[in-house]
């Protein structure tokens, strides 16, 4: 019997113990989810549960969140543009949130108004955001970001 998908996928944070979160199976740093890791150079999922202990166990590296649903037209047409932005920028934590009914409070507490939006944040705060599916404004944005 072998590990689940997700654990072999290196979903979330690696280092020493594992743990299921919200009905996902994690890696964590400890037995702590406040410690969680995200994997640089990949997409990580997160939800109304992991999503803050994650941004703060980035640190002072920069979080880009794509917020989508998964009905939505262009937030499919962003995903693999997405996922190539995570491998291009390895200094960079990028997330993704489905926007269902579960997560609703923390799309709404982020401030949501249309999909796909793109929250990016800096220790901890949001300080950019991009709605649309406009890649260059997004590249731009984290550029931006990356520089100030």
């Amino acid at each position: 019997m072998g590990e689940p998908e997700s654990y072999r996928s290196g979903r979330l944070g690696v280092v020493e113990g594992r743990r299921r979160v919200g009905g996902r199976a994690m890696v964590v740093r400890s037995s702590s989810l406040e410690t969680a890791a995200p994997v640089v150079g990949q997409v990580t999922d997160v939800d109304k549960d992991t999503f803050w202990p994650l941004v703060k166990g980035a640190g002072s590296k920069i979080v880009v969140l794509d917020m989508y649903t998964q009905w939505c037209g262009p937030c499919k047409v962003m995903a693999p543009k997405f996922q190539e932005l995570s491998e291009k920028h390895l200094d960079v934590v990028f997330l993704k949130l489905d926007c269902n009914q579960e997560n609703k409070p923390l799309a709404k507490e982020l401030g949501i108004r249309v999909v796909p939006t793109f929250k990016i944040l800096k220790d901890s705060k949001v300080i950019k955001e991009v709605t649309g599916a406009k890649l260059d404004d997004l590249v731009a944005a984290i550029e931006t970001v990356k520089s100030s």
